[in-house]
């Protein structure tokens, strides 16, 4: 009997450019999208595999059945079977030869396609950094919009689409995460879940007892002595024979003795209890309250009379020959600092245009060393420009860990729709283009957000921007490219203001004075986006070239 070949052939169908091979995938949805298309293509080659493997089964399967019946009638009786000459050479034809080739078919390897192409893809994989900056990005929206473990671990987030849920396991995961930075808050919260979970009857690999080491360590830390001795008897339940436990058990009785010993009363422990699990730490500091309250919507409420002076109008750009037969809509989002949103401004076809130019180039954001001018990765930013921010004691761009996001410049001379665009802003601001920055396209990852910051240089960062040559940010024109659907939303601080992402729209405010000195209360951040995809672009406007187009005044703040 001779076996056909089978073919088994994976087509490595969608691979991922060279330069995204290990670029902070966290950072953007917009580069993590592509990840989607290589796990669908891996997926597609496995279920191949799959086909080649039963098609070797099956084949081996009739020749076993074959051979069944035809040695059960030998068997009974094999003279008279091997009588007939036809028998005698059959059977010396499978020995010889069949047999071999059911041994090279057995033999074969039918996952070499497969092996392959995950060798080929697995380049371009999200590493080490990525999963502990996505884990980061969940307990960072946690805390901002003030959502509890089981809420996020069953995925009942306002405005998605495609509902999900955390395992046992994943809870475990985020609070080993938590653990390695000392983040032991959220160490005991996701223990927790992911105990929670398990004594529900959730069937899982996570194991009790390591989550329960965990746990018990994550609450002494805190100074919860007595519920880190109780955890502590519970694992020793599990498992009476674990080296630590029991130390740590000793340990724990040691230190309860010793404060009875100290007549330590009650209300002194629970005061030091308090003071030691208080559940916003040390980095929230009031500007950071004010900042996640004004994520979650819960900013300053304008008087009725604040509000009667903000109005919406078609505006022609102060008789823009472009816009006085077909002016804009205009409104007022905000008094002071004077802040306007442009709706309609960009359209659908833009949009796209300016995102495809940027996708290929988008890299960490950065931002500018205050001291040196350059610009460097912003690691408090969780968005793809990546942002970069300046370090302020060596004046270089580096990445900004505040800021999540990535982005890329675009200058005009490279489609005629960024140099429409800026035609556009200079148009309706007033103020000269020809000075002022490319325009920086954003896309914001997971929990992606910039911190509390200023767009212009203050008096102790002389050097901010020596290296343009074009003087201080004047102002800010920032295009909304999507809609959000949860989060996300750029506040301000200082005044309590929050506008809120809306595709096609632009939002404008000067960060100077016409004085030329800054205007601390422009000082702004972008809220972690909860649900959704957030693109912007943004052109910062510098002082050089608008000296008659915006004259100063005598008055320093004026």
């Amino acid at each position: 009997m001779a076996f056909p070949k089978i073919w088994y052939s994976v087509a490595v169908g969608f691979l991922l450019p060279f330069s995204y091979a290990h670029t902070d995938f966290f950072t953007s949805i917009g580069h993590m999208t592509d990840l989607i298309n290589t796990e669908k293509d891996l997926v597609v080659s496995l279920k191949d595999y799959i086909k080649a493997e039963e098609s070797k089964l099956e084949q081996i399967k009739k020749w076993a059945e074959k051979l069944d019946q035809l040695t059960d009638t030998a068997t009974k009786d094999p003279e008279g079977f091997l009588g007939h000459p036809v028998n005698a050479f059959k059977l010396m034809k499978r020995l010889n030869t069949e047999w071999g080739e059911l041994e090279s078919l057995v033999l074969k390897d039918m996952s070499d396609g497969f092996i392959s192409n995950m060798t080929i893809q697995r380049q371009f994989f999200p590493n080490d950094e990525d999963q502990t900056g996505a884990a980061k990005a969940l307990l960072r929206l946690q805390d901002t919009y003030n959502l509890d473990t089981d809420t996020l671990s069953r995925g009942n987030l306002p405005g998605v689409k495609h509902k999900s849920f955390l395992t046992a396991e994943d809870c475990f995961e985020l609070g080993k995460i938590a653990y390695t930075e000392a983040d032991y808050y959220h160490t005991e919260l996701w223990m927790e879940q992911a105990l929670k979970q398990l004594d529900e009857g959730e069937v899982s690999s996570a194991d009790k007892v390591y989550i329960l080491d965990y746990l018990s360590y994550a609450v002494y830390q805190q100074g919860d002595l007595g519920k880190a001795m109780m955890l502590t008897k519970r694992l020793l339940e599990l498992d009476p024979e674990h080296q630590r436990a029991n130390g740590n058990m000793k340990y724990f009785e040691y230190i309860m003795a010793k404060e009875k010993e100290a007549n330590k009363s009650s209300t002194d422990a629970e005061e030091q209890t308090e003071k030691e699990t208080e559940v916003k730490k040390k980095d929230y500091l009031p500007e950071r309250r004010k900042y996640e309250m004004l994520c979650r919507g819960e900013g300053l409420k304008m008087t009725p009379r604040r509000q009667k002076r903000l109005f919406c109008r078609y505006y022609d750009g102060n008789r823009n020959p472009r816009y006085i037969l077909g002016p804009v809509k205009q409104e007022d989002e905000w008094d002071k600092p004077r802040i306007v949103r442009f709706l309609d401004i960009i359209s659908d076809e833009e949009i796209e245009t300016v995102k495809e130019l940027a996708k290929p180039r988008l890299r960490r954001a950065t931002i500018s060393n205050p001291i040196t001018g350059a610009l460097e990765t912003a690691h408090y930013r969780i968005s793809k420009s990546r942002a970069t921010v300046h370090d302020p004691e060596t004046g270089k761009l580096t990445t900004a860990h505040y800021r999540v996001s990535k982005s890329a410049w675009l200058s005009g001379y490279e489609s005629p729709v960024v140099s429409r665009i800026n035609t556009r802003i200079q148009d309706l601001t007033g103020l000269d283009v020809s000075t002022a920055e490319e325009l920086q396209v954003a896309n914001y990852g997971v929990g992606g957000q910039y911190e509390p910051h200023f767009d212009f240089g203050r008096k102790d960062e002389p050097d901010a921007f020596k290296e343009l040559g074009t003087g201080n940010r004047i102002a800010t024109w920032l295009f909304y490219m999507s809609d959000v659907s949860a989060g996300g939303a750029t506040v301000f601080p200082e005044v309590g203001a929050s506008v809120w992402p809306k595709k096609g729209t632009a939002v404008f405010w000067y960060n100077l004075f016409p004085s030329g000195e800054g205007d601390y209360s422009t000082r702004h951040a972008a809220c972690p986006v909860l649900v959704g995809n957030k693109w912007v672009s943004n052109k910062w406007l510098h002082e050089r070239g608008q000296e008659f187009r915006r004259p100063c005044t005598l008055s320093e703040l004026e």
